[in-house]
């Protein structure tokens, strides 16, 4: 079967990562992101989560406590500040991250996600995933600024290197309405 865009990120997601390792959800949202990647990194591992936005941190920390998760921490600051948030001995550890851009679902449609913090937030990821780690970005870019933020990205990834990543592209070309689509980055080894 042909999975949808979340469902898919979330396999990609959890046939890159192992237990113990570092993950980061780069845009907290409403915290399902978080709570998937709090359970498949387990107890030995940890989840960092960002957002700008303090609604999108408290429903993220709602949703953790909810859940009984004590393996995610949630950062109210950009994912490009990430490297000032993670201490080093779990930036070694580092199996993945997942974005999902745009704005937050049910709140002011004008705070969006922007290429110039994602990219940047990329490329330190980018320098810290393990090997055969994963960044996953679902892009909503049915908004007012999305679509130069789907532009700048797909031009930054048909850049990065193919002898060391892979680089993926999933979505569904018959969809009305701008349907979100993924990309999907591997380190390789």
């Amino acid at each position: 079967m042909i999975k949808g865009i979340i469902h898919y990120s979330h396999h990609l997601m959890k046939e890159a990562v192992s237990q113990g390792d570092t993950v980061i959800d780069a845009t907290c949202g409403n915290g399902h992101d978080t709570l998937f990647l709090s359970r498949i990194v387990g107890e030995e591992g940890h989840v960092f989560g960002f957002d700008i936005q303090e609604e999108a941190i408290a429903n993220t920390k709602y949703r953790l406590d909810q859940n009984n998760r004590r393996n995610a921490t949630v950062i109210k600051d950009s994912h490009s500040n990430f490297v000032h948030h993670i201490p080093v001995d779990k930036l070694t550890r580092l199996g993945g991250a997942i974005f999902n851009l745009g704005y937050l679902p049910g709140s002011d449609k004008s705070v969006i996600t922007r290429s110039e913090t994602t990219i940047l937030a990329i490329e330190g990821i980018l320098s810290h995933l393990k090997q055969n780690g994963i960044v996953v970005l679902v892009v909503y870019h049915g908004h007012e600024g999305g679509d130069l933020e789907r532009e700048q990205l797909m031009r930054y990834v048909r850049l990065l290197d193919q002898k060391l990543y892979h680089v993926l592209y999933y979505g569904f070309i018959n969809q009305k309405n701008d349907p979100p689509f993924i990309l999907a980055i591997q380190k390789k080894n």
